[in-house]
């Protein structure tokens, strides 16, 4: 149990600012440094949210070791290599999602986390929606009875409007457009989020899934600069849930008209739930007991709850691992990857 944890940021790009204005507004805990591979902006990132120390690499911050936690905010594919040295280290981590870029890489790194006995999780942002957790306590309360079908999506419009920026020429989201930078496309980056999501909120597991990922052209011979935009912007899946329902579970970036949306549909033989959140805030609705006999919808006053940096903390007081670990993003992971394959292979595949 740690009183007042210390908290080093690792990787200072665009996500960073959100996590430090979240720990620097929670008390009995401290920024004290800032690492990224590009010292400057380590130094400026350090200045503008009062971190007394800034490197320019991993190493040297754990050579110096004045801090309890990390949260990792490196592009994905640095996941593994630097949560396992942080581990190493015997320092818990927060890892953005999603956890790995495969299944093998997220096991290891749960089950070294797991061995050292640190506090281990993954930042899925729309576990701190109101909504979904009031969804969650219905249905594990039994208020929509078995569940017989699910329809979950999460949409976004950059890669159609600029409201984000030109991503043509913004490093921020053409990373996201390229394997060899790390990205797994639309599916790793929001697709993992609405699949965490959808299980959550049904309280079972996808047992099987078709599914079909695209890649569209969106500049000549698909290449901009450095960037070759090879990943998937647009991912459709058919699951099956382990209770038997059929669902659907969509993501795309060209979903024109929508920021950044995510709406998921729950249907159970005694009533259903309607959620909808764009991370800012959340709503959701129910039709319950004689509702579902005119298909009447009520809202549904929900409450908020801690958000990912304040279970962090939470835990590192407590030393109680809170809530998703690394094994629950190492299941997603796996959840991931058999999306590609099916998608490769043409067919279903079972999760076992």
């Amino acid at each position: 149990m740690i009183a007042a944890p210390r908290i080093l940021i690792l990787g200072t790009g665009s996500m960073a600012a959100s996590h430090a204005e979240r720990f620097a507004g929670i008390a009995g805990c401290s920024l004290v440094a800032a690492v990224d591979v590009e010292p400057e902006r380590a130094r400026a990132f350090a200045g503008r949210y009062a971190i007394p120390t800034s490197f320019g690499d991993l190493g040297e911050a754990i050579a110096w070791g004045k801090f309890d936690a990390a949260v990792n905010v490196t592009p994905d594919g640095a996941h593994k290599a630097t949560s396992l040295a942080l581990i190493a280290a015997g320092k818990h981590v927060l890892c953005e999602k999603p956890l790995a870029v495969n299944h093998a890489d997220a096991e290891e790194m749960a089950a070294a986390a797991e061995a050292a006995g640190v506090v281990n999780m993954v930042n899925f942002t729309y576990r701190n929606a109101a909504a979904l957790q009031a969804a969650r306590a219905l249905v594990g309360a039994g208020e929509i009875g078995p569940i017989r079908h699910l329809q979950a999506s999460y949409l976004q419009s950059w890669l159609t409007a600029k409201h984000w920026g030109d991503w043509r020429t913004d490093e921020r989201w053409l990373w996201r457009l390229s394997s060899a930078h790390g990205s797994m496309g639309v599916l790793g980056d929001v697709g993992v989020h609405i699949l965490d999501l959808a299980t959550y909120a049904a309280g079972e597991p996808i047992v099987a899934l078709g599914a079909r990922m695209k890649v569209f052209d969106k500049a000549e011979g698909g290449v901009i600069g450095p960037y070759r935009l090879d990943v998937n912007d647009s991912v459709a899946v058919n699951v099956e849930f382990a209770g038997g329902a059929l669902g659907v579970v969509h993501a795309s970036r060209m979903a024109t008209g929508k920021a950044n949306e995510l709406d998921l549909l729950l249907h159970g033989e005694r009533g259903a739930l309607r959620l909808w959140t764009d991370g800012q805030t959340s709503t959701l609705e129910a039709c319950l007991g004689p509702d579902i006999e005119v298909q009447r919808w009520r809202p549904v006053e929900v409450a908020p709850p801690p958000v990912i940096a304040e279970r962090f903390v939470a835990a590192l007081q407590t030393g109680v691992n809170g809530e998703p670990d690394f094994r629950r993003g190492a299941e997603m992971q796996r959840l991931v990857d058999l999306v590609a394959a099916s998608d490769a292979a043409g067919r279903w595949l079972s999760v076992d």
